[in-house]
């Protein structure tokens, strides 16, 4: 894996850095592109685009924080300071579902303040989401971060001896999770893009993006690693009950508007 591409002094430019940055620019690209089939100014998607930007970052810092209490006790200067412990820049430990809640509630607060067109923006920004978690954990995987449980099938990855995965889970093959999940991320993606071409009534791209993320981040957890805090209720992890969340959200969302269009 790759996770620092480039050191300069204290700036480290890392591999998980840099595919965040792609997919925040190819998000913007592709939310402009289909909100200006619908009519909406691209200057009011790029606004909202750095709005949600900023949330999903926050977002992803907070929910790693708040399930990793006793690794900031005694220093909570470094909760939100991108300034590492030996010195360099950057900020490590974030978990990506938090960012999606942070970017799904923020945006929509926004959205509301704003009074733009609720549905149609949220149709448009939803495909370039799936793009952006597609990109987003190829970044994951060359982080060696978000990795999985031991796997004996032929895909299996072993870790450099460096890594984290590897002092945990020691020098074995492990499942490719960042890949399961980049892959999901792409084939939803494929699926908007694809119900887009239909022109959809408003809302129905919005739903079947939280479903399908839902159904995905759900089953994509049981093959990957989590430390006991992250756990629940047996087996089930707190990603995977947000992801329940998330897909009865998108239910409700696909119901309501589907009433509203009869």
């Amino acid at each position: 894996m790759y996770p620092e591409l480039l050191r300069i002094g204290p700036i480290v430019v890392s591999s998980y850095g840099l595919f965040l940055a792609l997919a925040f620019l190819a998000g913007i690209y592709i939310a402009v592109r289909l909100a200006g089939r619908r009519g909406i100014d691209s200057d009011a998607v790029i606004n909202i685009s750095l709005v949600i930007m900023v949330s999903a970052i926050v977002g992803s810092r907070l929910l790693y924080v708040l399930t990793h209490l006793d690794e900031f006790r005694g220093r909570w200067l470094y909760t939100f300071l991108p300034l590492r412990p030996d010195g360099s820049i950057g900020l490590g430990g974030l978990i990506l579902l938090g960012g999606v809640l942070g970017a799904v509630l923020v945006g929509s607060l926004y959205a509301w303040r704003k009074r733009l067109p609720y549905w149609p923006l949220a149709d448009s920004i939803a495909p370039a989401l799936a793009f952006g978690l597609f990109l987003g954990r190829i970044g994951c995987f060359l982080n060696g971060c978000c990795y999985g449980k031991t796997c004996n099938l032929p895909w299996g990855v072993k870790f450099p001896p460096e890594s984290a995965a590897t002092y945990i889970m020691g020098h074995q093959a492990l499942h490719p999770t960042q890949l399961y999940s980049s892959g999901y991320a792409l084939l939803i993606f494929a699926l908007l893009i694809w119900l887009e071409q239909s022109k959809p009534h408003d809302g129905l791209l919005s739903g079947v993006f939280l479903m399908l993320y839902g159904v995905a981040r759900f089953s994509v957890d049981f093959f990957r690693y989590y430390e006991s805090q992250m756990f629940l209720f047996g087996r089930l992890d707190l990603n995977q009950l947000i992801s329940i969340m998330l897909f009865c959200a998108g239910g409700l969302i696909l119901y309501v508007r589907n009433r509203a269009q009869q």
